[in-house]
């Protein structure tokens, strides 16, 4: 398993509180891979990357999750689908509008806010809007947890350059529910701490370092054990089937059009790049289909 690309859960012993390690660097650059983003939409992508597993590692379910920033800026949509395997992909949408160097979220998305929707296999649908008050994702997950979690969380989010390729990583406190063992206010005040030791992480610590030894260097003086990591990867879940689907939902003369114009019918997916390409005679074909065997 690579470094690079592993979430890591740990726990306090002696204190009611939790934490979570991840680093997204191979799974980001594959995101980025097919698209010539302006740095700070990369930055952005890579923002909303960490923060998704975060969320997602923090959710106990099997399904999907989806995370969007919408506005109405030169960035009109940024979104990261993953699932409770940590298996993500994203894409980002940049109007006609140039995203200047040094751009700020706020700069970016314009009056926007965050969707979070959670799509369990089980179970009912859930998603939250947030309000893009903070000026970072770091600070808008904060927001998210402080408005939906009764547990105090705290989310660390690193992402840029690291040894000239786009690098991206965070971490994450909760404090755990009250027990007879831990008073409400001796694992406030310990939570505190933990916060102020965790804000002196630096990015390039996070891209580089093990696990083990961020931890160490964070909370030596801690009792900490680390749990056997869970592999993030990039997963598209693109496919022809899919991309059939949808041309069967296109009027015939909509599709006769392109065929006409084209040749045949490509179809692009705009998260990995792969090209799906439908001649006359695969159309054809598609459409002898009853709609009840398409994917």
């Amino acid at each position: 398993m690579s470094k690079k690309d592993s979430l890591s859960r740990f726990l306090f012993e002696k204190n009611a509180v939790r934490g979570e390690i991840v680093n997204v660097t191979e799974t980001y650059q594959s995101m980025l891979e097919n698209h010539h983003y302006p740095e700070p939409v990369q930055c952005l992508l890579g923002d909303l990357l960490v923060a998704t597993s975060l969320l997602t590692a923090t959710l106990k379910f099997e399904g999907d999750i989806t995370v969007q920033l919408q506005g109405d800026g030169p960035v009109r949509l940024v979104v990261i689908n993953g699932n409770n395997n940590q298996q993500m992909r994203g894409v980002a949408r940049v109007g006609e509008e140039d995203v200047k160097a040094g751009s700020t979220l706020k700069e970016m998305i314009g009056n926007g806010f965050m969707v979070i929707t959670v799509t369990p296999k089980k179970g009912e649908r859930y998603q939250g809007i947030v309000a893009l008050d903070g000026e970072t994702i770091e600070a808008c997950i904060d927001n998210y947890f402080k408005q939906s979690e009764q547990l105090p969380t705290q989310v660390f989010i690193r992402s840029g350059m690291q040894a000239g390729k786009a690098a991206a990583a965070g971490m994450l406190l909760q404090v755990l529910p009250a027990t007879e063992e831990h008073s409400v206010e001796q694992t406030a005040e310990h939570f505190e701490l933990l916060t102020q030791l965790t804000h002196t992480i630096k990015a390039e610590e996070l891209f580089t370092l093990d696990t083990k030894e961020i931890l160490h260097r964070l909370y030596h003086e801690e009792d900490v054990t680390l749990y056997e990591p869970q592999r993030v990867e990039f997963r598209c879940t693109c496919s022809r089937e899919r991309c059939e689907d949808t041309l069967v939902t296109l009027s015939e003369e909509d599709v006769n059009h392109l065929l006409q114009e084209q040749g045949n019918i490509d179809m692009e997916c705009e998260y990995c790049g792969t090209h799906y390409i439908f001649n006359e005679d695969d159309v054809k074909n598609i459409n002898k289909l009853d709609k009840s065997e398409l994917h």
